[in-house]
């Protein structure tokens, strides 16, 4: 116990030290869960500089495990289960004190210690549960939170009218894509023309939902751009 305690404690003043770094930008970086059952909930596993290794999970939290759904094509967060919740990993520790805002596009450009190969327990290895497949997206803004809103139906992906899109339409994508609250909801193709289906489906949010899918919202569809700011 004494000795888990004091590899604990020089864990934590070695994040102090570490201070916020990202991974190399000419490194190769992969990403997977494992153990979890499916493609999108498990383990957090890295493949950097050639072994894959996994994520120590102090600070880990649904922001950080929205990222990497995110990355995985995975929807949203469900959980952010950490101390080994799927199992001890293998390999190295590739980094750890991980503070993803939640908007970064892939877990490589969130802040954390640096990336190496480090020799820590497993017992920390962090995890995430996604909801699975992504269903709804905002594409040609700076970051996974503003664009373009975009809806998967079928296999095809098509664009929204911004005719009758409100402040309380945005929060309910707003709260779909775990992306904080509404900035400003742009129109006129702010964020470029879409491709694609313009979908016929009537929808009106009222704006307390906290999923798309379960909401009464009405639209004609054409085009809308929105814009998160989040928290």
């Amino acid at each position: 116990m004494m000795q888990t305690f004091l590899t604990l404690s020089l864990l934590q003043l070695l994040n102090c030290r570490t201070g916020n770094s990202k991974a190399g930008p000419s490194e190769m970086v992969k990403l997977r869960l494992a153990n979890g059952g499916s493609r999108c909930a498990g383990r957090v596993e890295i493949h950097y500089r050639g072994q894959w290794g996994t994520v120590y999970g102090s600070y880990w939290d649904l922001q950080d495990a929205a990222v990497v759904c995110w990355e995985l094509g995975c929807g949203t967060a469900v959980s952010a289960p950490s101390w080994a919740h799927f199992g001890e990993g293998s390999g190295p520790i590739v980094t750890l004190s991980v503070k993803c805002s939640g908007t970064e596009a892939a877990l490589r450009d969130c802040e954390s210690a640096q990336w190496d190969h480090y020799s820590y327990p497993h017992s920390y290895d962090a995890g995430a549960i996604c909801s699975g497949k992504s269903e709804l997206r905002l594409v040609g803004g700076m970051d996974r939170c503003s664009g373009r809103v975009e809806v998967l139906h079928g296999h095809q992906w098509g664009t929204l009218c911004d005719l009758y899109f409100d402040m309380e339409d945005a929060k309910v994508v707003c709260e779909h894509l775990q992306c904080g609250t509404v900035n400003s909801i742009p129109g006129g193709a702010r964020f470029g023309k879409g491709t694609g289906a313009v979908w016929k489906e009537n929808y009106r949010c009222l704006g307390n939902e906290t999923r798309f899918w379960f909401t009464h919202c009405f639209f004609m569809f054409v085009l809308v751009a929105v814009q998160f700011s989040f928290r």
